[in-house]
């Protein structure tokens, strides 16, 4: 059997970094393609080499732009490779323009699609991460979910064939590469960082960086909190602060430190020392109830319910008085964070499967 496996962005190289070296052990072939979305070094190559991952059989250069023209783009270079590689399945993860691009082209070309992270909802379909999701689920034969509440969501919609809950592959990474983390990286020394003594915020979605009002309630927020932040922005979330004049804001705080994007060992290094995340990743979400760290989350929804309902992360509107408010009040609840995500052999069932 032989799968054409599809990545673009940082979430799914850590959890192709877990399915594939399962494929591999199952003795099933796979091709690797990167489309390219996530361009910047430090986003994309660092973290092949620090999570092992094999180079990919090509890398399609799509690059930044328009979600029509990222898609599209990757269709178009797409297309042919599947033709050439005549894959049994084709494999895609998350919420990307890479994931929906991936799920078109397979389906067109009557190439089964086989979705991780399937059957998540945030039911905002004001998030163009929610029309991906939706549409890949659409399309798949085999839907690999993470929590029996995104099989729930999936069978509310009639979907029902092919459904999986395999647990989630990012709680298998953080198991494997937390121990890692904590030996290996050096961010804290380098940035002078206490353990709990800063807030760690990370945001990249459109609906909060291409809005002046919300990105600016945000860094307002993040100033006013009056902590020391460590605040990692992808290439695209920098032109769009200095697009909007707001790096000048955070080049006068003496508080929020903007610094470069990071590489997987050193984000999970930061997550866990952290007093509290900010954040409008459903990634990092999940990280910080995994390593105990209470979250706020700068989003109206999110796809991972439990985290809200077990109280270790909190929605909040992205204005400066919430986030503040968030912030300052932000802490673990009386209880540990419990087991909720799977047991760690998340990529193993996923092969298994599709073997």
């Amino acid at each position: 059997m032989k799968v054409l496996t599809v990545v673009g962005a940082r979430p799914q190289f850590v959890k192709v970094a877990m399915v594939s070296r399962a494929l591999a052990v199952a003795g099933i072939e796979e091709a690797l393609v990167h489309t390219g979305q996530h361009y910047d070094e430090t986003l994309s190559r660092v973290f092949f080499e620090e999570l092992g991952i094999p180079a990919p059989r090509v890398n399609l250069g799509v690059g930044s732009g328009t979600h029509a023209f990222q898609t599209g783009e990757a269709m178009r270079r797409l297309e042919p490779l599947c033709v050439e590689q005549r894959p049994d399945r084709v494999l895609v993860y998350g919420d990307t323009n890479t994931t929906l691009a991936g799920a078109l082209t397979a389906a067109k070309l009557h190439i089964p699609v086989a979705h991780v992270e399937a059957g998540l909802r945030s039911f905002d379909r004001g998030m163009s991460e929610e029309i991906n999701r939706i549409v890949a689920d659409s399309l798949s034969a085999f839907l690999f979910c993470p929590t029996e509440t995104a099989a729930r969501n999936l069978a509310a919609e009639g979907i029902v064939r092919g459904v999986h809950n395999v647990g989630d592959v990012m709680i298998d990474a953080a198991l494997r590469f937390g121990v890692a983390a904590r030996a290996k990286s050096r961010i804290l020394d380098r940035l002078g960082l206490a353990e709990k003594g800063f807030v760690l915020a990370t945001i990249h979605r459109d609906f909060n960086t291409d809005e002046r009002v919300r990105l600016a309630g945000i860094v307002a927020g993040l100033v006013a909190c009056g902590e020391q932040v460590v605040f990692p922005a992808h290439p695209r979330v920098r032109k769009q602060l200095a697009a909007f004049g707001l790096d000048v804001e955070i080049r006068e705080s003496s508080k929020v430190r903007l610094i470069d994007p990071v590489g997987y060992l050193d984000m999970i290094r930061l997550e866990m020392a952290a007093r509290v995340i900010v954040t409008d990743s459903g990634g990092v979400q999940k990280e910080a109830l995994f390593h105990g760290v209470p979250c706020v989350t700068a989003r109206p929804s999110t796809e991972w319910v439990e985290t809200v309902e077990l109280g270790w992360n909190r929605l909040v509107e992205p204005d400066a008085e919430t986030i503040r408010t968030a912030v300052a009040g932000a802490k673990p609840p009386a209880r540990a964070p419990p087991v909720l995500y799977g047991d760690g052999h998340s990529a193993e069932r996923i092969a298994e499967i599709l073997a």
